[in-house]
């Protein structure tokens, strides 16, 4: 008799889908979400669904020479996972450097939703 593989806990699902973004390939990120997922930057609008998500990573991941999710602290109840980051993104020669915190919903070993919250002035501004 065999056994399977124990399934991930949602705090391992964050913590790797978070990894898979320094590679920057759009359709394995994407791979990560339940297909009527949800993305949302907050204050922008949320995306809902693949083809939404798809279409707001190729904004982030496009124009982006690399990117790395800095974890600092990671917490869940359940299938909510909440943490805190630094999410720095090189886009046109410019390090952005992030602080986010991020709640993920986790559901059958896939991201159901994802909200992350930042100052988007510290987006937008140049770089010093």
């Amino acid at each position: 008799m065999t056994s399977q593989p124990a399934a991930k806990g949602p705090e391992a699902v964050v913590k790797e889908f978070c990894a898979v973004w320094s590679r920057r390939d759009i359709e394995e990120i994407l791979s990560w979400f339940t297909e009527d997922g949800v993305y949302h930057n907050i204050p922008m609008p949320a995306a809902v669904g693949h083809d939404a998500i798809r279409n707001l990573l190729g904004m982030i991941v496009a124009p982006s020479e690399s990117i790395e999710f800095d974890i600092l602290h990671i917490a869940s109840a359940g299938d909510v996972v909440f943490t805190e980051r630094i999410d720095r993104l090189l886009m046109g020669g410019r390090m952005i450097e992030l602080p986010v915190a991020g709640v993920f919903e986790v559901r059958d070993g896939k991201i159901a939703a994802w909200r992350d919250y930042f100052d988007m002035q510290m987006f937008m501004q140049p770089s010093p």
